[in-house]
Parts: C-alpha cells; structure tokens; sequence
C-alpha cells in the first residue's frame, strides 16, 4: 500500500471534468473484525437483488440528476432517459444485494464510489454500461471509508479501471490494501467537480461527497436509507467508531443545498433529501 500528498497530487492533476459510479442495496456496514468483504457483516439483511429505487431522479427538481439502477443479474431497470447535456452529470445505483456503490458520469469520464465486497467487480462494470461508460472510461475510484464492504473489490476494479486513480480519506487510508497508490483526500479538496467532505464517524477517515451543480450527495455510512428512498437516518451505532462525532458529521451535511442522497445501505433519495436531511439533523 502507497500514499501521497493529496494537494501535491491534486495540483499536478488540475481540474477536469469527472464521472462517479454507485452500487447499492439495504444492510449495516460491516466491521472492522470482518473478513475480505465477501459476506455481509453478522446479521446484516439481505435484500432482493432485483431491487430498484422508486423513481430516483424521475422527481428530481433538478433534471440533470439522470439515475439507473443495474442489479446483480446484469440486468437494468432505467429510471430516466439520458441527459440531454453531454456535459452533465449522469449517475447510477449498482444494487449489490446489501450494499450499494455508485457510478457517476460526465462527458466521456466516469467515476465509480465504492467497491462493494469481494467479487462485486461484473456489477459495477454492468452500471457503468447503463450510462453508455466502461472500466476504460474510469478515471477516479473514491473510497467513502475503509470498510470491507466498501472497499473488497478494489483490486479487481482498478486492474480493470488501469487509467483511474483511487482516493481515500488519510485516517482511513492505512486499513485499505491497495497494490495500487491511494491519494489521500480531506474536507475542502475537489476531485473532478465533487466536494470532499470530511464525515468522520462511522470511521474516523469517512468522506462523502458533493456536486452542488445537481445537488448530489454521496454520504458512504455517514447516512443510511431505508427500502423505499423515502427516508434517511444517521451512521449505525452498532458499526461506528463515534457516534458524537457522527452526528455532528450529519449536522455539517445539513448545511449543504441537497436535492438527492445516495448511500452505502438503504435505496438512494432522488428528491427532497435536502428537507429530510435538516429534520434528521434537528434530532440528533
């Protein structure tokens, strides 16, 4: 496993424009005591493979959050049509069975968040298909925590992904196994157009991310849905390392312009997230 600076890299990468890739499904995250990520931590639910967000962006206020939703099959259910701006940022849900992952697209680049567990690496090639992108079209692999369940397949998806870089937050970084360099990223820093944001928590290098163009948010753990991406809670006591700083984690989400939530367990929120987000953060 390798490191660098995140502003050395940062400034001779420069800006350009960027694309991110989710897998996602219902459980709690698994532990630190889990194996390599291949089965959902202890008493974790399944849920259906076939399952499929209700209308995801379909009711987004803000039309160029275009989703899809790729299930464990390989098979898809399309949401909405594609962008019409070539430019815009597409994104869409690879259903994992108990955890999701994310996949994003902007122009001819794509990004994919999250690795699921072990062997997950078919399902998310198969989400990147749902936006017309493949592996060769990935440029960045962001990691919201170290978790097993989130960061199993990395090996396999960056000898896929051979042109990516993958990004990780520094407190996490040294319980990712990586062949592969991690360049560490913290509050404040950009990656092709999504805001990094320090969340820690859930663990104490969680990120999630941000593009305050559609008003998408990637949380990872530091929010959780439920079956129907009609709700939110916060991290999941059982699996976090610190709920205080957790919490707070949800109240500084809560100050941002959201619109739509997508998250490591439960079905992602295509619109209105950013009213229940502030309920949820005025009860914690």
């Amino acid at each position: 496993m390798h490191r660098i600076g995140r502003r050395q890299f940062l400034t001779e990468l420069g800006r350009r424009t960027f694309a991110i890739a989710i897998v996602g499904g219902v459980a709690a995250c698994s532990s630190d005591d889990d194996d390599d990520g291949a089965s959902p931590a202890a008493g974790a639910p399944d849920t259906p493979a076939d399952t499929a967000p209700a209308s995801n962006a379909e009711t987004t206020t803000r039309p160029s959050a275009a989703t899809t939703t790729a299930t464990t099959d390989g098979t898809v259910a399309p949401t909405t049509a594609a962008n019409d701006d070539e430019a815009g940022l597409r994104w869409a849900q690879a259903s994992l069975g108990f955890v999701s992952a994310y996949v994003l697209v902007r122009g001819n680049e794509a990004a994919v968040v999250d690795t699921g567990s072990a062997g997950s690496a078919d399902q998310i090639g198969a989400a990147l298909g749902t936006l017309g992108a493949t592996y060769d079209d990935v440029r960045h692999v962001v990691l919201t925590h170290h978790h097993p369940d989130h960061v199993g397949s990395l090996p396999v998806v960056l000898d896929r992904a051979t042109g990516s870089t993958a990004y990780a937050g520094e407190a996490d970084i040294p319980n990712i196994t990586s062949a592969s360099e991690l360049v560490a990223v913290g509050d404040g820093d950009d990656v092709f157009g999504l805001r990094v944001l320090h969340t820690p928590g859930h663990t104490p290098g969680s990120i999630s991310l941000y593009d305050p163009g559609i008003g998408l948010l990637v949380a990872g753990d530091a929010l959780n849905g439920n079956d129907s991406g009609s709700g939110l809670s916060g991290a999941n006591a059982q699996f976090s390392s610190d709920m205080a700083a957790a919490n707070t984690s949800v109240a500084k989400l809560a100050e941002l312009d959201v619109e739509a939530v997508a998250m490591g367990h439960g079905q992602p929120v295509g619109s209105g997230a950013g009213a229940l987000l502030t309920a949820l953060a005025a009860e914690l």
